[in-house]
């Protein structure tokens, strides 16, 4: 088995839902991550940092689809952000396991005001 470390990035994430690793909302969207098939992932860090000057709310969730909300495992809802800070939400101690067409997305209450870092590793 093959292990490969990752990073996957999301810059001025705003109101609508990016899946990590897009630079822009909605679903298929360059540079987006989704478990590939065969493989398993483990979230082994995820940072979100408010660029704005005000303090934003962020929303996290674990789902195998942009469309839809329904079926979203909620990792964190109206979580704070002060203004120019960053939150950890997955590092140290807690990892994240992710199965194949598993997706991480995430959306502010502001428009343009978080960058988010994910860091996984992949075992093919």
């Amino acid at each position: 088995m093959a292990n490969a470390f990752k990073k996957k990035t999301s810059k001025a994430v705003g109101t609508s839902y990016f899946q990590i690793g897009a630079n822009e909302a909605g679903a298929d969207k360059t540079g987006r991550y989704a478990v590939p098939a065969d493989t398993e992932t483990t979230v082994i860090g995820l940072s979100v940092s408010n660029v704005t000057g005000s303090s934003v709310d962020v929303d996290l969730a674990l789902s195998a689809t942009m469309a839809n909300t329904t079926n979203d495992i909620s990792l964190g809802t109206s979580i704070p952000v002060p203004s120019g800070s960053t939150v950890v939400l997955v590092g140290g101690d807690q990892k994240l396991v992710m199965e194949p067409t598993d997706l991480i997305k995430v959306k502010s209450s502001a428009a343009a005001s978080v960058d988010v870092c994910m860091s996984i590793l992949e075992i093919t």
